[in-house]
């Protein structure tokens, strides 16, 4: 999607420079154990990221590690932010919280031990507090043959969208929950200036889990906001809420049968109730919520039957934009049968969007939609996608693209006095 004047103008560092990009079409690094300097250095959202980021990283040992942060216009006046250590697996894994920034501001930062073993300087941009036109993307299952098979659909869409200020994803982003390996291709993919610079939001998928635990790297990488629900099984660690220039960003745990196969009903109402509340007290246009399977199974066979019955009346009652999500290895977009208008191309209501970007493919079917009042108006097989979203004013636009280009599915949400009106574009 084209950039907005906006983002263009306020971003003084590109995601991925010609030359970056060059580097990373390098084959992946063996990442047996962590470097002396800081590596898988990753920005994640805050509950409120426009005036406080977070900022996570690995280091061979564990001796002090320090966040440095200045405004991009003034990078003499440097706050240095005391890390917490926070996991040691294949390393020491550390945090630290940048607090009082200003919004819609440029800054320049580094971690490491402050003498030397040091990143380079990067640079953030904090969102604006109030609506403003932005874009981001959005990735289904990595997952698989990562470097040579993911890889390139995710650098295809960094390219294709440089301005992006965010990345969501929805679950599966490496094959085995522990393989230090997987994770150090999944970070090789994306590259260090876009992990750590463009805020990341995660769902876990059940890859992410191994048997009943979830991966020791899942909460060292992605801490998320502390908002979510105070108890249950992972709950604190993979469910909250951010709000981002006028969306607000909500991520569930949909790993039933991992977390919580003796009491999933509670494990799953414990989230519905906080969903609720998010939904009921967002103050945004906009909400996106995202988890890793789908409430309407793409693939012939599947079924998630407790994630319709515990969540899908409280995403249709407070009208849910986007409900993005993973899992089944191909690409769906779809919305209920009763948010049909008299225009074929026109819907009401959430929209569902199942998609995949790793190599890894299943069969299509839409027998679950449909016994379940649902209909998918796209399905696709065997092809790899990213998706880009760009969010201004009353017009929510989604893309989803090959990495060759090619655009296989479209449409614009626009809320105005007329009310809410889904579109296909395509």
């Amino acid at each position: 999607m084209p950039a907005s004047p906006r983002s263009a103008a306020r971003r003084t560092l590109a995601v991925l420079s010609g030359a970056a990009l060059a580097m990373a079409a390098l084959p992946a690094s063996p990442h047996a154990l962590a470097q002396t300097v800081p590596e898988r250095v990753i920005l994640s959202p805050t509950a409120d990221p426009s005036t406080s980021q977070t900022l996570t990283w690995r280091t061979a040992d564990a001796g002090d590690q320090v966040l440095e942060i200045a405004p991009g216009t003034a990078p003499d006046q440097v706050t240095r932010v005391p890390a917490r250590t926070t996991a040691r697996v294949g390393g020491t894994y550390h945090a630290a919280t940048a607090t009082g920034l200003e919004p819609d501001t440029s800054y320049r930062y580094r971690v490491g031990d402050g003498a030397g073993a040091d990143t380079p300087w990067r640079t953030l941009t904090t969102p604006a507090q109030d609506a403003q036109p932005f874009d981001f993307l959005y990735f289904g299952d990595i997952q698989n043959d990562i470097t040579r098979g993911a890889a390139p659909v995710v650098r295809a869409a960094l390219a294709a969208e440089p301005d992006a200020e965010l990345a969501v994803h929805a679950g599966d982003l490496v094959d085995s929950a522990n393989s230090d390996s997987q994770w150090g291709e999944w970070f090789d993919a994306f590259g260090a200036q876009a992990t750590g610079g463009i805020n990341h939001i995660a769902a876990p998928g059940n890859h992410e889990y191994s048997g009943s635990n979830l991966s020791g790297h899942w909460a060292p990488q992605f801490p998320g906001a502390a908002n979510g629900p105070a108890s249950g099984r992972d709950l604190p660690q993979t469910v909250y809420h951010t709000d981002y220039q006028g969306v607000r960003f909500i991520v569930l745990n949909s790993n039933y049968r991992n977390a919580a196969p003796l009491n999933a009903s509670a494990w799953l109402r414990t989230q519905q109730q906080w969903l609720e509340q998010a939904l009921s007290q967002n103050p945004h246009r906009w909400t996106v919520v995202t988890f890793h399977h789908p409430v309407f199974s793409n693939s012939p066979g599947r079924d998630n039957a407790p994630l319709r019955q515990a969540w899908l009346q409280t995403l249709e009652e407070y009208d849910v934009d986007l409900v993005l999500q993973g899992h089944d290895h191909s690409y769906s977009r779809g919305n209920l049968v009763r948010n049909r208008t008299g225009d074929p191309d026109v819907q009401t209501g959430p929209v569902y969007a199942v998609t995949v970007t790793g190599p890894k493919m299943y069969g299509v079917g839409d027998g679950n939609w449909t016994a379940n009042g649902a209909e998918a108006r796209v399905q696709l097989g065997d092809t790899q996608t990213f998706q880009a979203v760009s969010v201004d004013g009353d017009t929510l636009r989604y893309r989803a693209r090959t990495a060759q280009g090619t655009v296989v599915d479209s449409f614009t949400i626009v809320k105005d006095q007329d009310g809410k009106r889904v579109t296909d574009t395509l």
